[in-house]
């Protein structure tokens, strides 16, 4: 199992945008994606600028197959414009 920490810095004026535009990824990656275990859009409680995907995949491939859908392409290059900085991306497995 491999687990994705996708952190977004949005640019404040355009947070609700932001959540807008991502509602339907989550939506059809969640309902579309093979090896899709967990995946969810949180928000920072202390900084609502910060969004964060939490996403749980079974392997590599599922991961390679998400990343090449229309869904996904689509929404990366709608919300470029709305982000302060690249997002930050942590690729993690479980140690304990």
């Amino acid at each position: 199992m491999i687990k994705i920490i996708a952190i977004h810095q949005v640019k404040a004026d355009k947070v609700e945008e932001f959540i807008r535009m991502a509602t339907p990824l989550v939506d059809a990656t969640r309902k579309k994606d093979k090896g899709c275990i967990r995946y969810e859009l949180v928000q920072d409680v202390k900084n609502p600028q910060n969004l964060t995907m939490l996403e749980e995949w079974e392997d590599q491939d599922s991961i390679q197959a998400h990343m090449s859908s229309t869904h996904f392409k689509e929404i990366t290059t709608a919300t470029a414009d709305l982000l302060e900085k690249a997002p930050e991306i942590l690729i993690c497995k479980t140690v304990l």
